[in-house]
């Protein structure tokens, strides 16, 4: 069976972690003496059973009440396996979600039915959409407390509707349940006999994994490169697109042209000849070109773009706002630089989309509009095109403060200076002397 991540977001104490506890204990997903064990730990502290604390490990969470950081539990039905992915609801830890949600093929957004969308609920949406995640379905929990009303659904719906409309994302389905109750988890709840759709389990196996398409372009970041007897391994994970023994390949952003000798893989019986996106593989090159970590491996007729000013939207999550000149590290997939943000053109308020004034500054959990400009060229594509070399994160110091999504180089200068990058170069041998000092010599 295959697997499918899921991410489960939501306001504070809006259920979530409920949620996929009874999910899990309905499901048979977690022993029986876990879940006596918790039951046990409740009655001692004089509570209802509490669903959440099959999840909740850290004291600190059970003290609270809070999950503080990105949990991620197995979890099968009768058609695939998952990996549900709690992220963290409190917005002191957002920042967690970034990490917990960015490889996520589908995202359930929760809401109390007694609260309804809150402005965390908005930011959430706001992230989900930076993170090209578009299959996206909404739960409203705790029906119970707003006595199973249709009403109160009906109006949570267009309020959501709206809210989700206003960055550009549309809700595939709403569900109407009581998760601790265990109400329209996995069998139709009679006090919800108003509605007639899918259930969470029968709609959790209607997901599609998310890859990306087989004729999307060729994407390979390299992690790292190993030495096996006589082979030269490039090692990394194809992020979008494929490739073949004998593909001839560019190597960016230095430009250089070589060709496809061979796909490795570990326990493997039969050498591999196609690799496919998602797959983590190693390649080996017919020429000894130079390479390193962050090196973007593509076909040759689909190049990507290659520059060191980028126009990019991002949202913002550092406790420092983002400050124009200021230098900071960028992340792009493998590819790691500093960066300086040369200009902040539009800031707004990710809770109402208002537009705030001051462009010398992002605030936290503001976007901005941003025009960065990195150490060293970059190789990336626009996010509307392949997500995955689209998508960034930032760092403060040692501290992910943001991510976003990048939508275009930043001025004439550099689409010149991209598309004269486009041109290969011819292969380069490298000679390496013991003291691992090396000579270029250019064919």
């Amino acid at each position: 069976m295959s697997e499918l991540k899921i991410v489960i977001v939501g306001h504070v104490d809006h259920g979530k972690s409920t949620l996929i506890g009874r999910l899990l204990a309905d499901t048979g997903s977690v022993p029986d003496d876990r879940i006596e064990a918790v039951r046990r730990r409740c009655v001692d502290q004089g509570k209802d059973m509490e669903y959440a604390f099959l999840l909740d490990a850290l004291e600190e969470e059970q003290a609270q009440g809070i999950t503080l950081d990105t949990t991620r539990i197995q979890f099968h039905s009768a058609q695939r396996n998952y990996v549900i992915i709690d992220a963290p609801g409190h917005k002191e830890f957002l920042k967690n979600m970034i990490s917990g949600a960015s490889d996520a093929d589908a995202a359930f957004l929760l809401i109390d039915a007694e609260e309804g969308v809150r402005e965390q609920t908005r930011r959430h949406a706001t992230i989900l959409k930076l993170l090209g995640i578009r299959q996206i379905h909404v739960v409203i929990n705790k029906m119970d407390l707003v006595g199973y009303e249709q009403a109160v659904f009906e109006q949570i719906v267009a309020v959501c509707t709206d809210a989700l409309a206003q960055v550009e994302l549309q809700a595939l389905s709403y569900i109407p349940m009581a998760a601790k109750h265990g109400e329209n988890i996995l069998a139709r709840s009679a006090h919800l006999d108003w509605y007639q759709g899918r259930t969470l389990i029968e709609t959790i196996d209607t997901l599609k994994a998310q890859h990306p398409e087989a004729d999307a372009p060729t994407r390979l970041p390299v992690q790292d490169i190993y030495k096996f007897d006589h082979r030269r391994i490039v090692a990394g994970r194809l992020e979008s697109g494929t490739l073949q023994v004998g593909d001839t390949i560019v190597c960016w952003p230095q430009g250089t042209r070589t060709r496809i000798k061979s796909l490795e893989s570990w326990q493997r019986n039969q050498p591999l000849t196609t690799l496919t996106a998602g797959m983590s593989v190693g390649v080996t090159l017919e020429d000894p070109v130079f390479l390193q970590r962050g090196t973007v491996i593509a076909r040759e007729e689909a190049p990507p773009l290659v520059g060191d000013h980028l126009k990019v939207t991002i949202y913002w999550l550092g406790q420092q706002p983002l400050r124009a000149g200021k230098r900071y590290t960028i992340k792009l997939t493998t590819q790691e630089t500093t960066c300086e943000v040369a200009a902040i053109d539009h800031v707004y308020d990710s809770s109402d989309l208002s537009t705030a004034d001051a462009l010398d500054q992002v605030p936290t959990n503001f976007v901005g509009e941003v025009t960065l400009r990195t150490k060293q060229p970059l190789a990336f594509d626009l996010f509307t095109q392949v997500a995955e070399t689209g998508r960034f994160v930032i760092l403060d110091g040692f501290e992910v403060s943001g991510g976003g999504s990048i939508v275009g180089l930043a001025d004439a200068v550099n689409q010149a200076k991209s598309q004269r990058e486009a041109e290969p170069a011819a292969p380069r041998q490298v000679f390496r002397k013991k003291l691992k000092r090396s000579i270029v010599i250019e064919k």
